[in-house]
C-alpha cells in the first residue's frame, strides 16, 4: 500500500508510523516547519525544552497515547506530577482536583474530587453533598449513549442544582463553547472529562514537541517520509483509481489518501466530494484557540496549575495555566511561563489582533490573578492561535459523526471531530490513526501481527 497523508498532527503521524511499520508506504505532507499539530512546542534561545504552543498533559486513563509510547521505547520520558488545578470565584482561588494531603493514601482520584467540592465552601453544604455525589456517580457511569439525548446545561442543572450549577459547571461550559454555543453541548461529552480525568497529569521529557519529534523520527527510521513546509492544495481522483495531490513541491500520487484536516479543509481540498456530504461536512461546527503566552520573571500565582475563569466575572480570557507550576521552571531558563488561554469562534475579532494589543486586553485578567502584577514582570510574549480546536457535540452527535471512508474511494479522513464522546487530544488522536489503519488494511495487519 502507498499512502499520502495531509497533516503531521499526532493522527496523521500515528498512521504513518503504523503503516511503516507494517511494511507500507508513507509520505506525509505538512505545511508548517514543523510536525506535531496542535500538540506541536516551539523553543527560545534560554530554555532547554520546547514550550508547547497550546497547553497539554495526559490523564494517567490515556491508554492509548501511553501504550504507543512503551512501543517506541521511551516510556521512562513520561512522568506524572499531581499539580493543583482550581477555580477562580469572587477574589479567590479554590482549589478543585488536586488531593487532600490527609487523604493521599487513597488512589481513587474520583473519591478526592467529591471530597474537593465538599470543601468549596461558598456553595451551601448540602449544595456541595449533591455537586459531589453527583460527579462520583458520573465516574462510575458506564453507558454514556443515553447522555447525549439531553444537554449538559439541563441534566447539570437538573442533578446538582442550580446554584452548584452555575458556580461550577455552567463556566466550564462557556469557556470550551462560548455563550453562543454552551447550551446545545450534550451530556455525554461532560461525562467524558469527568470519566477520564485523573489527579496525576502526565508529561514528556523535552516537551509534546519531543514526542512529535520521535515519532518522525521512528516514521523515517521505518522507511516512511515526513515532508515539512510542504501544503497540500488540492485533490482529485485520477481515471486509473489513484488519487494525486497538488503540492508546493509538486504533484504526487498515491493509492491511498488521509486527510486529517479540519473538514472544512476537506471540503475546500477535494471539490470532487458529492454536494450532500459537503453539506454534512460544513455542518460539524467548532470553536478556533487563542493563547497568548507570558515568560514572566516571577510567578504570577502561588502553586495553582490551571484555573478556570469565569467568563461573569470578567475575565477577557477563561483559563490561566501557569505551566511551570506544573514543570519546573529550571527547563525554561528560570521562566516562569503562563498560558492566557480563550475558545472562540474562528471569525471572533481577537484573531486579527497581534501580541501587543492582546495583552493589553488580558492585562485587568492578570491583576485580577495577582494585584501585583505589573508588565516589567514580562520578559516575553507569543501568541499561538488555531481555527480549529474544538468540536462542538450537540444532542445525538454520535449520529452526525462521518466515517473515515469518504465517498471518494482512497481517501479518508480521521480528524477531532470523529473522537466522540471523548474531548479532542492526543491520546484519542493516537487511537483514531490506529482505527483507521485497521480499516485501510484489515488484512494486511491481522497477518503481520500473527493473528491472520
Amino acid at each position: 500500500m502507498d499512502a499520502g497523508i495531509i497533516g503531521a498532527g499526532i493522527t496523521g503521524l500515528t498512521v504513518a508510523y503504523e503503516l511503516t511499520k507494517h511494511g507500507h508506504r508513507a509520505t506525509v505532507y505538512e505545511a508548517r516547519p514543523y510536525a506535531g499539530g496542535l500538540a506541536a512546542g516551539f523553543r527560545d534561545e534560554r530554555w532547554e525544552w520546547a514550550l508547547d504552543r497550546f497547553y497539554h498533559h495526559w490523564f494517567a486513563s490515556d491508554h492509548h497515547v501511553l501504550a504507543l509510547i512503551d512501543e517506541l521505547g521511551a516510556r521512562e520520558k513520561v512522568f506524572f506530577p499531581r499539580p493543583t488545578t482550581s477555580l477562580y470565584h469572587r477574589g479567590k482561588l479554590y482549589p478543585l482536583d488536586s488531593p487532600l494531603p490527609a487523604l493521599s493514601f487513597i488512589p481513587f482520584a474520583p473519591v478526592h474530587r467529591a471530597l474537593r467540592v465538599l470543601s468549596f465552601t461558598p456553595l451551601p453544604f448540602l449544595d456541595r453533598l449533591r455537586a459531589g455525589l453527583v460527579g462520583f456517580y458520573l465516574t462510575l457511569v458506564r453507558r454514556w449513549k443515553p447522555l447525549e439525548r439531553v444537554t449538559a446545561d439541563e441534566w447539570m442543572r437538573r442533578w446538582v442544582g442550580p446554584r452548584a450549577y452555575e458556580i461550577l459547571w455552567k463556566p466550564l461550559l462557556i469557556s470550551k463553547f462560548g455563550e453562543e454555543h454552551y447550551r446545545e453541548v450534550n451530556m455525554a461529552w461532560m461525562w467524558a472529562r469527568l470519566y477520564k480525568r485523573t489527579a496525576a497529569l502526565g508529561y514528556f521529557v523535552g516537551g509534546f514537541q519531543a514526542f512529535a519529534d520521535l515519532l518522525v523520527e521512528r516514521i523515517r527510521a521505518q522507511g516512511g517520509e515526513v515532508v515539512l513546509e510542504t501544503p497540500v492544495r488540492r485533490l482529485r481522483r485520477l481515471a486509473d483509481g489513484r488519487l494525486e495531490l497538488e503540492t508546493g513541491a509538486g504533484t504526487k500520487v498515491h493509492e491511498h489518501v488521509v486527510a486529517t484536516c479540519s473538514p472544512q479543509a476537506l471540503c475546500e481540498l477535494a471539490p470532487e466530494l458529492p454536494a450532500d456530504y459537503v453539506a454534512r461536512l460544513r455542518g460539524l461546527r467548532s470553536m478556533g484557540a487563542l493563547s497568548l503566552i507570558l515568560a514572566l520573571r516571577q510567578p504570577l500565582t502561588d502553586g495553582h496549575y490551571w484555573v478556570n475563569l469565569p467568563r461573569g466575572e470578567g475575565f477577557p480570557f477563561i483559563a490561566l495555566v501557569e505551566h511551570t507550576n506544573y514543570i519546573s521552571p529550571e527547563h525554561y531558563g528560570g521562566d516562569y511561563l503562563v498560558y492566557c488561554g480563550d475558545y472562540l469562534p474562528p471569525t471572533h475579532p481577537h484573531f486579527s489582533l497581534d501580541k501587543e494589543k492582546l495583552f493589553e486586553i488580558y492585562l485587568p485578567g492578570l491583576r485580577k490573578i495577582n494585584p501585583s502584577f505589573s508588565p516589567d514582570w514580562v520578559r516575553a510574549t507569543w501568541l499561538v492561535t488555531e481555527e480549529y480546536a474544538q468540536p462542538v457535540p450537540g444532542v445525538h452527535h454520535s449520529r452526525h459523526i462521518p466515517p473515515l471512508e469518504t465517498p471518494i474511494p482512497g481517501l479518508w479522513m480521521a480528524n477531532m471531530s470523529q473522537v466522540y464522546p471523548w474531548d479532542r487530544g492526543t491520546n484519542y488522536a493516537v487511537e483514531l490513526g490506529k482505527q483507521l489503519v485497521q480499516r485501510m488494511a484489515p488484512s494486511e495487519m491481522s497477518l503481520r501481527s500473527g493473528r491472520g
